[in-house]
């Protein structure tokens, strides 16, 4: 379970935030014909969002990592990646940042995305 909130550069809550994820299966593979593991929700009035899924798997050159972009109501599209603490292939993928690295707090996965 992935868990976090959507807010504003002034740490105010964005209510109706659009985030849209996709990512592999636990196998590292991306359902091109199905569309599997892909979707969007909307923040709740306090900008909260949850997210149900699997531990996506790693494939050639990439460590496991969840696609995102996120939208307020106004202002730019935010696209990102997160990570997973500690996994051994997050140093040596080109792509990987510690600044988006989800926290593992009681038993899920937390990310606060600030606009």
């Amino acid at each position: 379970m992935l868990t976090g909130r959507v807010l504003g550069a002034d740490c105010k809550p964005i209510a109706g935030a659009l985030l849209d994820f996709w990512q592999t299966d636990g196998s590292g593979n991306y359902d091109n014909i199905g569309y599997k593991l892909r979707g969007h929700q909307f923040a709740d009035k306090n900008g909260a969002f949850s997210l149900q899924t699997v531990v996506p798997g790693e494939y050639p050159g990439r460590t496991p990592h969840l696609h995102v972009r996120v939208r307020g109501s106004s202002g730019p599209l935010l696209t990102t990646q997160l990570y997973f603490s500690g996994h051994p292939k997050n140093e040596p993928d080109f792509l990987f940042d510690e600044r988006l690295v989800m926290k593992y707090v009681a038993s899920e996965f937390r990310f606060d995305f600030v606009l």
